[in-house]
């Protein structure tokens, strides 16, 4: 069995791959990471706590540890129910840490739409059907659909990072009937682009174009992956997949590790 890592590394220094113009929003896309490094700072904290010196310690080295901040949706993440709000299905929505590890180690399938989208347009039902009848695997009750929807080729940061294809209200509705329970997406996010959202509400007034694709999950329990990566190393069905959240209490999502288990 092969494990295939599909999920996006948090790094700091992607706040160098961001243009300016998109740095203010950093916060949401990027760790903060104090690193605490063992012929530093990691030597001078041990020397304080056990009142010794830098030759009483093996090399001179103390421990190395980090300080970091970071987003519950920030990288490849899980959005529990309470993510889309208070009620899903009529009931309190739950949390992530209401959600057992059974209901996140599935089968998985992946449906691939590339050459079928456009940045910044929604992912259309026809297109979601004809992927979904073109890959041979079966959804079983609870399973992850993941779509490939190109996004890959973007660099981090890229002006075609941020102009990503989403799903819409029709799309997630249509995909949560199926019995699928995790819907997965390599984009930045599972909607379209927040400013097409905003464009259009601005156009026509209609509020429904708001967060439709999420707000959708109010109706249909699902748990939504956004920031898959490395879904091309994946063959299209006939493995397991794991995502494991952080057991954060009472939050909406958390970064996960997910990792494809491959026979």
């Amino acid at each position: 069995m092969r494990l295939i890592d599909i999920t996006r590394p948090l790094d700091p220094q992607d706040i160098d791959k961001l243009p300016p113009a998109r740095r203010v929003n950093a916060s949401v896309m990027v760790p903060e990471i104090e690193y605490h490094r063992p012929k530093v700072e990691g030597v001078a904290a041990m020397c304080a706590f056990f009142g010794c010196q830098p030759e009483d310690l093996p090399q001179g080295e103390g421990w190395g540890a980090e300080m970091m901040r970071i987003g519950t949706h920030m990288g490849t993440h899980v959005d529990a129910p309470l993510h889309y709000g208070s009620m899903c299905e009529g009931k309190p929505a739950r949390t992530i840490s209401d959600i057992s590890l059974d209901e996140l180690y599935v089968d998985g399938l992946v449906l691939d739409v590339r050459g079928k989208v456009k940045g910044g347009e929604g992912i259309s039902l026809e297109t979601l059907k004809s992927a979904l009848a073109a890959n041979p695997g079966k959804v079983t009750p609870g399973c992850a659909l993941m779509l490939r929807t190109g996004q890959e080729d973007q660099p981090f940061g890229s002006d075609g990072y941020f102009n990503y294809p989403g799903m819409t209200r029709e799309g997630t509705l249509f995909l949560a009937s199926t019995g699928a329970k995790i819907l997965g997406t390599d984009a930045l996010g599972w909607d379209r682009p927040f400013p097409v959202m905003r464009r259009i509400f601005a156009e026509t007034g209609d509020r429904s174009q708001i967060w439709d694709g999420h707000f959708a999950g109010r109706d249909a329990e699902v748990f939504i992956v956004q920031q898959l990566h490395n879904l091309k190393a994946l063959p299209t069905h006939g493995f397991k997949v794991g995502f494991f959240p952080l057991n954060l209490a009472r939050c909406s999502a958390s970064p996960a590790r997910v990792v494809a288990f491959v026979e």
